[in-house]
């Protein structure tokens, strides 16, 4: 009986390589935003909700000490945060904490599904499990949910008085029926 060599994984998204290495640095840049734009939130929100923007802070912290570590297991040089980052408007009240908030999470939902599209199992569920929870999150501040986390990220809106009820902003959803980068209509 002879022996048949085992078949090599060599597959572009395989655990170790490139498209999973630039799917984790995504989604690391994406938690490195995030750590940075809560700390922002947080300091224009009271009660409940900077407790929620301090969980979620800690939640994101952790989430980029993982992809860091799995990027280092890869034996890929993790992406550095940046000192600061751009924010898409300016956050001066809690309205506009809020916004960066649901913002923050729809980014995070896009950048996950660059990880549930390789071939890896155990990325593709570690990157489903993240979206879920960053549309979770997004859905909980917004007030309601997207029909796609992750797909058809709205673009940011500048706050205004508009309210979805409890004090938070109107969803950022563009009307029905409008263009999406999923749909670019007819």
């Amino acid at each position: 009986m002879t022996a048949r060599p085992t078949p090599r994984r060599s597959a572009p998204g395989g655990a170790g390589g490139p498209a999973a290495v630039a799917a984790l640095q995504a989604a690391l840049a994406a938690e490195n935003s995030a750590v940075y734009g809560y700390g922002v939130a947080g300091a224009h929100l009271a009660g409940p909700r900077r407790a929620a923007a301090v969980r979620n802070w800690v939640t994101h912290q952790t989430a980029r000490d993982t992809l860091t570590a799995m990027l280092a297991a890869r034996e890929a040089q993790p992406v550095a945060a940046a000192a600061a980052y751009e924010l898409p408007f300016d956050v001066r009240n809690a309205a506009a904490a809020v916004a960066l908030a649901i913002v923050l999470e729809d980014r995070l939902s896009a950048a996950y599904l660059g990880l549930v599209g390789l071939s890896d199992p155990a990325l593709r569920a570690f990157g489903a499990r993240a979206v879920r929870a960053a549309a979770l999150r997004a859905a909980a501040w917004r007030g309601s949910t997207l029909a796609f986390p992750g797909l058809d990220v709205p673009a940011p809106r500048r706050p205004g008085p508009a309210t979805a009820g409890r004090g938070t902003t109107a969803p950022a959803s563009p009307p029905p029926g409008s263009p999406t980068p999923s749909h670019p209509g007819g």
